[in-house]
């Protein structure tokens, strides 16, 4: 039996054997595994030839200290391989003694914990790595928020200059639109960060999974997920402060790509919304400002978004179509939202005249909408309401070589 149980230990663990001065008289076949060197290398040479030159010479000076004064030394320990590979072994030296309480060997048992250690050390190295990303991140933002005030600012400068030449009532509605417009934006902003910070949740919690599970490929890919979320969230921080780019000069600009922006945008909204948009787009190029036409599609948008909910439509869907039209550029917009009754129908371009509760509109979303089609766009404005569907149709004038 005690045959079998030396066989147990010496198959299971890495075993060596020294005299009192270190010189190896015993190693077992585990111990030539890991260590690239045969017993005939080993056997009669000094311990010190696994040693890793990065281990401070204090630790040996502690481990000998320990032994000579026959206590039991345990440590994780750094060697190296005959080829010059690193490989770690928990070890525990024990002095054997003999019947008058000399030393007369020492025996190290030890166990591979190389894995173990080299996941800890990517892990450390990935947490600081993820640290940097988050230190980069919050810069990112506070750049970027800084960015938006600046731009407000240049904003408000701009419908100061704007209401200076209007009436009193029109100035009052212009401002109120330009910061309702730009509170809403805000809100989308939070709105796209909110799964993207549980999607970054998600994956800190697989990583530290991972690691207790000793699963380093995990690690690494659960990091790259986390790098692709944080670079996600900045590009959503770009666009909508393009979108509030002050560059109010006109150019041409494609009509499909202003649209694709604006449903872009407001993605998550139409996603946790379950609204279904269908495009059947025909390229025409504009005189304008694309951000503003964005707004009016934000606008349209979010409109339809709000009659789906307070109608109760369960199938939700929006169809956005774009074609040339007697030297128009023609986009209609379209929903099943449950149609505008007749008598609302009149006024809804009207400043100030909402069907939603005064908490979640002032009435000047439309109002302002059609003032961009007609001073900005040189074109038009109008909706039709049939069959629970409503229909606002944009016309805008073409080019001579757009027509």
């Amino acid at each position: 039996m005690l045959k079998q149980y030396k066989e147990a230990i010496e198959k299971s663990n890495i075993i060596s054997k020294t005299d009192v001065n270190g010189i190896i008289t015993f190693v077992n076949d585990e111990f030539c595994n890991i260590s690239g060197y045969t017993k005939s290398e080993l056997i009669g040479q000094n311990h010190n030839i696994v040693r890793h030159p990065a281990v401070p010479k204090e630790k040996f000076n502690l481990l000998w200290d320990t032994l000579k004064n026959k206590k039991i030394y345990k440590d994780t320990v750094k060697n190296r391989a005959k080829d010059g590979s690193t490989f770690y072994v928990n070890s525990t030296v024990i002095p054997i003694l003999d019947e008058n309480e000399n030393i007369v060997e020492y025996i190290a048992i030890r166990y591979d914990v190389t894995k173990e250690v080299m996941l800890r050390e990517e892990l450390i190295k990935k947490e600081a790595e993820y640290e940097e990303l988050n230190r980069s991140l919050e810069k990112r933002v506070e750049e970027q928020t800084r960015e938006l005030k600046e731009l407000n600012q240049t904003l408000e400068e701009r419908v100061r200059d704007e209401i200076a030449k209007n009436e009193d009532k029109q100035r009052v509605m212009f401002w109120q639109s330009r910061h309702a417009s730009l509170g809403q934006m805000l809100a989308n902003i939070a709105h796209q960060w909110r799964q993207p910070l549980t999607e970054l949740s998600l994956a800190m919690f697989n990583i530290k999974k991972a690691v207790q599970n000793d699963r380093v490929e995990d690690v690494s890919k659960f990091y790259d997920e986390s790098k692709n979320i944080i670079k996600n969230m900045s590009q959503t921080i770009d666009d909508f402060t393009n979108f509030f780019s002050p560059d109010k000069e006109k150019h041409y600009f494609n009509i499909s790509e202003s649209i694709q922006e604006a449903i872009g945008l407001l993605e998550s909204v139409v996603n946790d919304g379950m609204i279904t948009i269908k495009t059947n787009f025909e390229d025409m190029e504009v005189l304008g400002i694309t951000n503003e036409l964005t707004q009016v599609m934000i606008n349209l948008i979010n409109n339809s978004k709000d009659a789906f909910i307070h109608n109760s439509i369960l199938l939700r869907e929006i169809t956005i179509t774009t074609k040339r039209e007697k030297g128009f550029a023609l986009i209609e917009v379209q929903d099943n939202a449950g149609g505008i009754a007749k008598e609302n129908i009149e006024k809804i371009f009207e400043p100030y005249f909402t069907t939603k509760h005064k908490s979640r509109g002032t009435g000047l979303g439309l109002f302002m909408s059609k003032m961009i089609c007609e001073q900005g766009l040189g074109g038009t404005l109008d909706v039709k309401s049939k069959k629970n569907t409503t229909t606002f149709s944009i016309k805008i004038p073409l080019d001579e070589h757009e027509k």
